[in-house]
């Protein structure tokens, strides 16, 4: 058995259906990334990238092009996120990145990107139907998660509620494509997002002058 028939055999049942190693494994690094996010630690984007990197194969399993796609743009902007809170966190002098909301003008350019981006790789995946067999529900998906990571790349709190639009169509897509585990896993994400978006929005109140200095730092 090669590895990629090892990494998508399954695990064992639950709710009658097959749970695939790939999913469960590549799903349980999501949510680690997710959780490493809401503590702002840079670690979230190596684990995310490796999250990526598995949830390649559940999703070719599953024969969503869409999800293969958006998994590999995962691991690009997972890498693109490393470097920018690496560069922040120097910059921060704690080694955390700041986090902010978005200016009105990076609202609309997100909507922008989330709205065009949908509309053409949905398009494209409705005149070649063999790339998704849900095309809509798919780019959605695809395109909800790239513009996720690219608000939380910039430490903008918009990014969780970009990741509560992405759940609201996941949890359903993830159960009727069969994988079953993505489904549960959407779940606690939107539980672990509500959570992250708290904690974040609460940092942005906390006046600068009021938060913790670095060891060694002049007072």
């Amino acid at each position: 058995m090669s590895f990629v028939d090892t990494l998508n055999a399954t695990a064992f049942e639950a709710l009658g259906q097959p749970i695939k190693w790939s999913d469960m494994v590549g799903n349980l690094c999501g949510l680690a990334a997710l959780a490493l996010g809401w503590r702002r630690s840079l670690w979230t984007w190596p684990v995310q990238l490796l999250s990526g990197l598995i949830l390649v194969f559940a999703y070719a399993s599953a024969q969503l092009s869409g999800g293969v796609g958006k998994q590999l743009l995962v691991i690009l902007v997972a890498a693109w996120g490393w470097h920018q809170w690496r560069r922040r966190g120097r910059d921060s002098g704690d080694g955390q990145i700041e986090v902010r909301f978005a200016t009105w003008r990076e609202r609309a350019l997100l909507l922008a990107l989330a709205a065009g981006g949908t509309a053409a790789v949905g398009g494209v995946f409705t005149l070649w139907p063999h790339l998704s067999w849900n095309p809509w529900p798919d780019a959605y998906i695809f395109v909800g998660t790239l513009v996720a990571m690219i608000a939380q790349a910039r430490g903008l709190v918009e990014f969780w509620f970009a990741w509560l639009l992405v759940d609201i169509v996941g949890v359903p897509l993830a159960f009727s494509s069969g994988l079953a585990f993505s489904g549960l896993v959407y779940i606690l994400y939107f539980v672990l997002v509500l959570w992250g978006l708290r904690a974040w929005w609460l940092r942005t109140r906390t006046p600068v002058t009021a938060r913790p200095l670095p060891e060694g730092a002049p007072v």
